[in-house]
């Protein structure tokens, strides 16, 4: 995952910092040293790191700081502060059309992801009630148009194609084809080269004078660090780009780029994506990308995968369930079933507070949510109910029906209880926990332990 890295190493300043209790101008100077090696490590431009640091410093060794109970807190918080203005103070919307179509012009280098990234954009604005339109405008790689119409199909968006012909006027038509079908959004999957050159830059410009488009988006691969930011230089240059998308950002990569292209090119990051899936796509929120990189956890994103899958009727059964301490196995694995549909299991409990130091000790393997599965399901409605009436022969019965061992059904039962005393201290926080949007407990490692256990994790062996 982006940033990883980057957070190690400031949570190491910051821990430093705490441990030293009443700071002095020295150690704050100290620390600023050891910021700027990380964000330089973490590919950030040097003329951005220099100005980032310049700017934290000044604030950071003022009288009401270092005079105050909690200094490091202090320091940690203008840290968070100049991380958010640095990626953008606010979050950057699209920008819609007066009088649809609104026409989003997507361009980028060769293997960016541009056009699996416009199957994304058009399945989210389709699922925020838009009625988008893909159009097909590269027709220079191979099988470019088929892989549109794939994705497309995914994403249950109609894709506008003419085949190998001009795509200039490929993209007139679409738009043309746009308002005539109802279709309030275009988003023109343009071609990419391999390098910026003047062939590709004329294409666009005649395509953006040809379609005047709301958005040009930029998508950029941010495994290819602070290329990718003079790439979007180049581009704004040439075209005049309105945003950036940025790639691959769940990538094993230092994420640099995301840190720096706004202030390089004052364009802001308006999406990111997040893996391979159509779903796994999300709008870019500086405020929310800064928390992850401090180790503070993103409880919003996680709130807003959580209530793309849970039903409000389900969240307020849980809650009173939460409330009575009667959460049972059947609850379990209704949970279970739930978090499956949100997503990657380990991207998921990175979200939370605290935990994003301790992902490299959860070993998770989704896969181990069919052993739980079959392991519940074996189990008769009465001890789902009441675990605690399950003896060694009832967990031999259970271990035979769901081809598991009986030392597996041992760990779950242990991780139930542990996973029953977090659901109790979610429940003394008014029983909404996530739904309700309270504030979500600090897990301690007990805690991790379960949840990692139940994903297959530290306490649940992959087999």
């Amino acid at each position: 995952m982006a940033f990883e890295g980057l957070q190690d190493k400031l949570g190491a300043v910051f821990k430093k910092l705490r441990a030293r209790g009443k700071l002095t101008e020295a150690d704050v100077r100290e620390a600023m040293r050891e910021v700027r090696l990380a964000l330089l490590e973490a590919d950030v431009s040097y003329k951005v790191v220099k100005e980032f640091v310049s700017r934290v410093t000044e604030r950071a060794v003022g009288a009401d700081v270092l005079a105050s109970l909690t200094p490091a807190q202090q320091v940690v918080k203008i840290v968070n502060e100049e991380l958010i203005a640095l990626m953008g103070d606010g979050d950057a919307r699209l920008n819609f059309a007066a009088k649809p179509p609104t026409v989003i012009m997507m361009c980028g280098l060769q293997g960016s992801g541009k056009t699996t990234h416009s199957a994304k954009l058009a399945k989210l604005l389709k699922k925020e009630g838009h009625h988008p339109l893909l159009a097909a405008c590269d027709i220079y790689r191979p099988a470019a148009i088929d892989q549109l119409k794939v994705v497309g199909e995914r994403a249950g968006v109609r894709v506008f194609e003419l085949g190998q012909t001009d795509p200039v006027e490929i993209a007139a038509k679409a738009v043309r084809f746009a308002k005539d079908n109802n279709h309030d959004v275009v988003i023109l999957d343009t071609a990419g080269r391999l390098h910026i050159d003047e062939k590709l830059m004329d294409e666009l410009k005649n395509i953006k004078a040809e379609t005047n488009p709301d958005e040009i988006m930029l998508v950029v691969d941010a495994m290819t660090g602070q290329d990718a930011v003079n790439v979007a230089k180049a581009f704004d240059e040439a075209l005049g780009i309105t945003s950036v998308l940025m790639s691959k950002l769940d990538s094993d990569t230092r994420g640099g780029a995301a840190l720096s292209v706004l202030s390089v090119t004052g364009k802001p990051i308006k999406y990111v994506g997040m893996g391979e899936k159509l779903d796994d796509f999300e709008q870019f929120h500086p405020d929310r990308m800064a928390s992850r990189i401090l180790g503070m956890g993103d409880v919003l994103s996680l709130i807003e995968k959580a209530e793309d899958v849970y039903s409000k009727q389900e969240a307020e059964r849980l809650a009173q369930k939460l409330q009575q301490s009667k959460f049972d196995m059947d609850d379990l694995l209704a949970q279970l079933r739930q978090i499956q549909k949100m997503g990657d299991l380990k991207k998921i409990v990175g979200m939370l507070p605290g935990v994003g130091s301790k992902l490299d000790d959860l070993e998770i393997d989704d896969k181990a949510f069919g052993r739980v599965e079959a392991m519940i399901t074996s189990m008769t409605p009465a001890e789902r109910a009441k675990p605690s009436i399950i003896n060694p022969s009832r967990k031999k019965r259970i271990a035979k029906g769901s081809g598991t061992q009986v030392q597996d059904v041992n760990r779950l039962l242990k991780q139930f209880e542990q996973m029953q005393q977090m659901m109790k201290k979610l429940g003394k926080g008014g029983g909404k926990g996530l739904f309700g949007r309270r504030r979500m407990p600090r897990l301690d490692p007990s805690m991790l332990d379960a949840m990692g256990g139940m994903g297959g994790g530290k306490g649940f062996p992959k087999k």
